[in-house]
């Protein structure tokens, strides 16, 4: 059988598992999405697996791939067979019973991507480039490069639908408290993480944007304010709860956030640093922390969460102003450097994240009934946090060491190069031109053919050659 025949069964395979699901329901009370049963030790596994496969060994091998590692196919394929073995498990359980579910639904999706993930990357791998197939090829590796990097997204959406469906929440008149807190929650941790990457490895794509990081932060909250406006109250009928509340901070989000954009840049033209995306995240947790809760637990927890909020706004206020000094990087040549301060932001960011997440009112009144104390449960969501800003650093640490290892000095600006604030429209010249666009270029380059890469190698970059 060829390899092009190995990647059309293997891809039908996986695409045939993602539409086979049966699950038995018989033993469900009415209105409720589980069963009273415990989880069993094959759930179990199948969890600590899929978590394994999808949150930890999928990004690693992400990474890998955009720093054309040859570590990247091994690794996935670890992944892969952890994922199938995890599939087949989910349906052998016994115990806990499940109702319908948006977790067993969205698995159809996450299969067909993993499928067509498989059958493009041995597609590229035989580099195929006659016909037909030497026209489709730069799209089918833009296409692989783009549902690789949203496949850690739609692993956390998967894994969260999996622990709410576990639990059996979400369901009736709590759906939309749920949303709410699951969306809000993974942005905070979401924006940590862009903090993260811009901080550790993004200054160069920073400065050729010809924008300062405000301006891309005061984008986003805009828009978020948009859709709260006319989402958080259904129109056309009466207020109720925390509705003028949430639609009101909606409304300061795009008020702020079109000031945020305007001051982001000098007459010049240049791009300039401003504080009004931190001043928005400071008076989001003053006021999440003012939420009224019907439970003391809940109080507690939202009070730390907007505690935690507005201390990452106040950080992030500091680091500009006086860590900074409204520059874009610690330091006007070694663009890589970080001060230990700036670290603080993303990791509150985190920590918001999964404090808000944590604290849905079905939740709260699980713990309440279990007599779990507010603080052993706020300590067990930051031990989170760190380990989530922990991967994250480690994921970025392998990027760095391949991209600008420490010999080779590549991050390193001319003396005449201002650091401040960036550099509008490019304006890196020579050498430091190249270093930029060795760093920002596609993840795939070692996919191509052997012409391709002997023209790649002609331009003066000097890489080492992948071993395939």
């Amino acid at each position: 059988m060829s390899p092009l025949q190995h990647a059309i069964l293997w891809s039908a395979v996986l695409a045939g598992l993602a539409q086979a699901h049966e699950h038995h329901d018989d033993k469900i009370p009415d209105g409720e999405g589980i069963s009273p049963d415990p989880i069993d030790s094959t759930l179990w596994i199948h969890i600590i697996l899929q978590i394994v496969a999808w949150g930890i060994i999928f990004p690693t091998g992400m990474v890998l791939g955009i720093v054309r590692s040859r570590w990247h196919v091994p690794l996935q394929a670890v992944g892969v067979v952890l994922a199938i073995i995890a599939y087949f498990l989910g349906h052998a359980h016994k115990g806990r019973q499940f109702a319908p579910n948006v977790h067993a639904k969205f698995a159809n999706t996450l299969g067909f991507m993993l499928a067509a993930q498989i059958g493009i990357g041995i597609f590229l791998k035989l580099h195929l480039e006659k016909g037909i197939f030497g026209r489709i090829r730069r799209p089918i590796v833009v296409g692989h490069g783009v549902l690789g990097k949203l496949m850690p997204v739609v692993s956390w959406t998967q894994m969260l639908f999996g622990g709410i469906t576990a639990m059996g929440y979400c369901r009736d008149d709590h759906l939309g408290q749920c949303l709410a807190h699951f969306i809000m929650g993974s942005a905070f941790i979401g924006y940590g993480i862009v903090l993260t990457i811009i901080m550790l490895a993004g200054q160069l794509w920073l400065r050729r944007s010809g924008r300062s990081q405000e301006f891309f932060d005061s984008l986003l909250i805009a828009a978020w304010g948009c859709v709260n406006t006319f989402t958080e109250h259904r129109w056309g009928q009466a207020w109720r709860g925390n509705d003028l509340q949430h639609t009101s901070m909606g409304i300061v989000w795009w008020c702020a956030g079109l000031l945020g954009m305007w001051l982001s840049k000098k007459r010049n033209g240049a791009p300039k640093r401003n504080l009004i995306p931190a001043i928005v995240v400071i008076m989001t947790g003053w006021a999440m922390s003012a939420h009224p809760q019907n439970l003391e637990l809940s109080t507690h927890v939202h009070i730390t969460f907007g505690y935690t909020l507005m201390a990452a706004g106040a950080a992030r206020i500091v680091e500009i102003s006086f860590v900074l000094k409204d520059q874009s990087s610690i330091s006007k040549r070694h663009v890589e450097e970080v001060n230990s301060f700036q670290y603080l932001t993303p990791f509150l960011l985190y920590a918001s994240g999964f404090l808000f997440m944590g604290a849905t009112e079905e939740q709260m009144a699980l713990l309440s009934n279990l007599e779990v104390t507010h603080v052993s449960y706020i300590l067990l969501l930051y031990s989170v946090a760190f380990l989530m800003f922990l991967f994250v650093n480690v994921l970025l640490h392998i990027y760095a060491s391949y991209v600008w290892p420490i010999e080779k000095k590549s991050m390193i600006l001319p003396k005449d190069e201002p650091a401040a604030n960036g550099i509008a429209n490019g304006g890196l010249q020579g050498r430091d031109r190249q270093r930029v666009r060795d760093a920002e270029e596609f993840e795939l380059t070692g996919l191509m053919s052997d012409n391709e890469g002997d023209a790649s190698e002609g331009s003066g970059s000097g890489r080492r050659k992948e071993a395939v």
